[in-house]
């Protein structure tokens, strides 16, 4: 193609450089295995392989039926796994995919993006077979790397924005690091407490994430509608949300966590009232990322409650857990892979029945903690049965796609 080299008074003849596009064209090309070529690929499959799984097995557990046994006791390793095994991997994923079009820089792929995969599926498969120590060996190492590298990433770009949420998976990986020592006996910490921290930070991750996608993509399919946020009143609710979950975290119950945490949820409304949820009702792929986000508040709100002794802790727990994680994760697990593998941003019914699947998940989960003892396991099964049926359908779907080349034959 013809390229004018300069524009000035002087007359320059027009110079033929094919050499420029067949260069952009090799950058482009297809290379290595698909799965290998960007992190979403491996870390969604895998991650979205453990929850369909793992919550049937940790119901056969609870329900007294020791088909394996686990590195830690049944109930931490159930925490635990749907938080670093489970959460975290979508959020890896996520970053080292996002992080490229942050920075325009390479991520891992290749052997270097199969070496923190395999590394994640290592710590999975010792948490069921153990020993302890080798479980929290293999388990420790992969967010401190990833942060690293993101971080690397971010301040050779200059990227200075998102460098935060490299420091929240840092503080990721140092409450991995405090669960696993408690779990040995090496530490005297309540093994709960750093699992409500993982929660607590990866509630912040989504709190933040949220605030720039969720308004961009809703204007993105509104032509004309302009969100703008409330820079005041972003910064109060995240740093609100974030001194409340902490009071959650590591003070003892008391009613000023309940006024800070009702507090964060009411500033949380607020700022979900501004993203026009109402434009989103005919468009699956994008309201289930503003019903999964509403989960924020009410979970605050549970929490708030908890804390004065009115519901059960776990029932905020499961609502930041399965409600607000959980949705987002079957969210963005569809709507980032779809336009990563090149396929448009329309879903299918099997698609819109995960999602519908996950929130039933989360809303049985909680109605269940709320009637009499005696139909309690009975929810127990409908939620784990309605979690698991949503992520296999995602992974019936998705996994051809992840494994091929996009359909518009570029890299990624």
């Amino acid at each position: 193609m013809p390229l004018s080299l300069f524009k000035s008074g002087c007359p320059m003849k027009s110079v033929s450089l094919p050499i420029f596009s067949e260069v952009k064209a090799a950058a482009e090309k297809p290379q290595g295995w698909p799965l290998l070529r960007l992190g979403f690929r491996p870390f969604y499959l895998g991650g979205t392989l453990v929850a369909a799984l793992w919550v049937p097995l940790w119901l056969m557990l609870y329900l007294g039926h020791p088909i394996v046994s686990t590195a830690v006791p049944a109930l931490f390793w159930h925490a635990h796994e749907m938080l670093f095994g489970f959460a975290t991997a979508i959020i890896v994923g996520f970053l080292m995919t996002a992080g490229k079009n942050w920075t325009g820089l390479a991520t891992p792929r290749g052997l270097a993006l199969d070496a923190l995969a395999l590394l994640w599926l290592a710590a999975r498969v010792a948490s069921l077979t153990g020993p302890g120590w080798l479980y929290a060996t293999l388990d420790v190492v992969l967010l401190p790397i990833v942060a690293l590298i993101l971080t690397r990433l971010l301040w050779r770009a200059g990227n200075h924005r998102n460098l935060p949420l490299a420091g929240m998976l840092l503080l990721l990986a140092v409450a991995n690091g405090v669960f696993h020592l408690a779990a040995l006996g090496w530490l005297e910490v309540p093994a709960l407490t750093p699992l409500y921290a993982g929660l607590a930070l990866i509630t912040l991750i989504e709190s933040v994430m949220a605030g720039r996608v969720i308004p961009a993509f809703t204007m993105a399919v509104n032509p004309g509608l302009k969100l703008l946020a409330d820079v005041t009143l972003e910064r109060v609710t995240l740093g609100l949300t974030a001194i409340a979950l902490a009071w959650w975290v590591l003070a003892p119950v008391h009613a000023m966590g309940a006024l800070l945490l009702m507090a964060a949820a009411a500033l949380q409304v607020q700022r979900v009232r501004g993203w026009r949820t109402r434009l989103t009702l005919s468009r699956p792929i994008l309201w289930i990322l503003h019903a999964a986000y509403a989960w924020v508040p009410a979970g605050l709100a549970c929490l708030a409650l908890a804390q004065l002794g009115w519901v059960a802790n776990s029932v905020g727990v499961h609502a930041l857990a399965l409600g607000a994680t959980g949705g987002l994760i079957i969210g963005m697990v569809t709507r980032t892979a779809r336009g990563h593998t090149g396929r448009p941003l329309q879903v299918s019914s099997l698609e819109v029945g995960a999602y519908a699947l996950v929130l039933l998940a989360a809303l049985v989960r909680l109605g269940g903690a709320l009637l009499p003892a005696a139909f309690y396991p009975m929810s127990l099964m409908l939620a784990a049965s309605a979690w698991s049926l949503a992520f296999a359908l995602y992974l019936v779907k998705f996994t051809p796609w992840l494994m091929q080349t996009r359909l518009d034959g570029k890299d990624g």
